[in-house]
């Protein structure tokens, strides 16, 4: 695993101790980056939320600026596309991110839409999509398109997301088969993620990780000692 790194896991068990590591991870990066914690948690419940509830889904300008200030917060920090995300107007955000949703499953497509959008690229563009579509797509952090092999280094296109989230569909749909329990493609990265950004901040939480020592979980080898 220390070498090989988590994509190449075939076993479900390591990714659920992985994912159950997430919040603790953010956590940790978030004790330098001030309101991380609570932005991210915005981004992956309360948001995703308010996208569902709505007849059609769309993100707001205002959701979309927040959006951009998480994005910049847990990667490279460049103020220019705060800025060029605020200059949007609240009701072309709103016909673009929803037409963007409407033209799912055609991930490409949805990603050109909303590339239209000032200050908005593939990266970006995934996030939107991943917020409303989680089982469909993923976003593409800089740490999850790296973990998975050939795709170093990252190229900010669309041919280079849809490659990564063709390799995290694969991967999901091995794991699923294998669990029995349903993995997307955004929880797989969130995995990615934790596991990459753990190595560099914590990595006695992954030590831990691969000796089955996690709080709260026994590992199933465990469990029929």
């Amino acid at each position: 695993m220390a070498s090989s790194g988590l994509f190449q896991c075939e076993d479900p068990e390591m990714w659920l101790r992985v994912s159950d590591i997430y919040w603790d991870v953010v956590s940790i990066k978030g004790s330098k980056q001030k309101k991380l914690l609570q932005l991210d948690r915005w981004y992956q419940e309360a948001l995703p939320s308010s996208i569902s509830a709505r007849p059609h889904r769309f993100l707001s300008r205002d959701e979309l600026i927040k959006l951009m200030e998480w994005k910049l917060l847990r990667g490279k920090f460049r103020p220019r596309l705060q800025q060029l995300v605020s200059s949007n107007p609240p009701e072309t955000v709103e016909s673009c991110t929803g037409q963007a949703f409407r033209l799912l499953p055609n991930v490409s497509a949805a990603l050109d839409e909303l590339c239209q959008l000032k200050g908005i690229g593939p990266a970006t563009a995934s996030a939107v999509l991943a917020a409303g579509a989680p089982e469909l797509t993923a976003f593409m952090a800089d740490e999850a398109v790296e973990s998975i092999p050939g795709l170093t280094p990252v190229q900010y296109t669309s041919k280079h997301y849809l490659r990564f989230l063709e390799a995290l569909r694969q991967k999901a749909a091995t794991l699923s088969k294998a669990s029995g329990d349903t993995w997307s493609p955004h929880r797989l990265e969130l995995c990615l993620w934790a596991w990459k950004v753990a190595q560099k901040l914590c990595p006695d939480r992954l030590d831990a990780l691969e000796k089955g020592d996690v709080e709260g979980r026994q590992t199933k080898k465990q469990k029929t000692k």
